[in-house]
């Protein structure tokens, strides 16, 4: 069993909305969370968003996340030799 504090708006608005729809003020949360819970399984995480991108417009060089510090040096004694 679980219980639950409202604000005064949301219990007045569930109040009128359980009287509208002639069902208990349980019933109507009941379904509401019912329905959160399965909207919530189905939005994709923002991996699923973008994962036919990942990789999709790459370098061609694998090496890269290895060497990037050794990249990052190169490029800046570039800058500084100028």
């Amino acid at each position: 069993m679980i219980s639950l504090r409202l604000p005064k708006d949301l219990e007045e608005k569930l109040e009128l909305l359980s009287k509208r729809e002639q069902m208990t003020k349980s019933d109507v949360i009941r379904e509401a969370i019912e329905k959160y819970l399965v909207d919530v399984e189905k939005a994709k995480h923002p991996y699923e968003l973008g994962k036919e991108l990942f990789g999709k417009y790459g370098s061609g060089n694998g090496r890269l996340s290895v060497e990037y510090k050794k990249k990052v040096r190169e490029k800046i004694n570039e800058k500084m030799s100028h």
